[in-house]
């Protein structure tokens, strides 16, 4: 039974956190690769992203408001895209338009993350 209430506990947590945006919190890594882990099979596939990744997307867009941030973001995406295999770039460049945001940079191994304003 103890083990349940834990879960539970852990699942809530996970649902507050991602239905709540901080307006000045640094973003992290994790926070990153969470949004995006939705996207892999359109980041691997093409088609259509699924709703979970779309709102993956939304969420980083909400989050990158700050210099800061972008860059962050940016770093995270790139080195966690190594981590995956057959990932195409392509997909990952085209994912912002297909979930209907304009991201402030080129999602690409090739971007100077710390070059973004």
């Amino acid at each position: 039974m103890t083990t349940y209430i834990k879960m539970s506990c852990v699942i809530v947590l996970v649902v507050l956190l991602a239905v709540t945006t901080p307006k000045v919190e640094a973003v992290t890594c994790g926070q990153v690769v969470g949004a995006v882990a939705p996207c892999l099979g359109y980041l691997r596939n093409g088609g259509s992203p699924p709703p979970a990744c779309c709102n993956g997307i939304k969420g980083l867009m909400n989050q990158a408001r700050t210099r800061a941030n972008r860059r962050t973001i940016c770093k995270c995406l790139q080195g966690s895209s190594s981590s995956y295999r057959g990932v195409s770039g392509n997909y990952a460049a085209t994912l912002p338009a297909k979930c209907g945001v304009t991201f402030p940079y080129k999602i690409s191994p090739s971007v100077n993350c710390n070059r973004i304003q």
